[in-house]
């Protein structure tokens, strides 16, 4: 990934998804970010040069960030069920206390903001992917989830389900228990995978 950002780095990161959460993608100006952190416009330029900097510094630290918390939380002498129940246990726990990660990642109108934005929301998928892939393989391999269709149908139909249920949850606003409805995803998408 990139290198680790500096604690101002992750200030800035953190006051602009506050201002995506309320305000979205028009209202993330380096006007209103320097207004909400109480800095000038140009200390803000001296850790980040735009508001496309900022909103990838914002996905590549939760890319990072999500590698490193998948890494540690996946033990190999788990089942392929429980490192699946732990992978997005995980997520839930991480964006239930973080939603504004969630809003950097499903932003209306942040996907038409650059190239460089869309390749960065694709290599944070493949960070996922990355965790969930091998989860999945093993599972088929010992006959815990079913061979009916192969891997890379499965990894998309399950993150199809991940994204779907995060995006539900942001556009009601994080009104309902995220972690309560994600156990239930969870559930759901196993009782479709596993074998019978």
């Amino acid at each position: 990934m990139t290198t680790a950002i500096s604690d101002r780095q992750f200030e800035i990161i953190e006051a602009a998804g506050k201002i995506l959460s309320t305000s979205g993608v028009s209202g993330l100006t380096i006007k209103n970010l320097a207004k909400e952190m109480k800095f000038s416009e140009s200390a803000i330029y001296r850790h980040f040069t735009s508001k496309e900097k900022i909103i990838i510094g914002m996905l590549e630290y939760l890319a990072n960030s999500m590698d490193d918390r998948l890494s540690k939380a996946i033990s190999p002498l788990q089942t392929p069920e429980d490192k699946f129940i732990c992978l997005f246990q995980n997520q839930f726990i991480f964006f239930n206390t973080n939603n504004h990660f969630v809003v950097a990642v499903f932003c209306d109108g942040l996907m038409e903001e650059s190239l460089h934005i869309n390749e960065t929301i694709l290599k944070l998928m493949g960070v996922m992917m990355k965790h969930l892939s091998p989860i999945i393989l093993e599972g088929q391999q010992k006959n815990f989830f079913t061979n009916a269709i192969t891997t890379d149908e499965m990894l998309h139909i399950v993150m199809g389900t991940f994204r779907l249920q995060m995006f539900k949850w942001r556009v009601a606003n994080f009104q309902f228990d995220i972690k309560k409805n994600g156990d239930y995803m969870i559930q759901s998408i196993l009782t479709l995978i596993k074998n019978k």
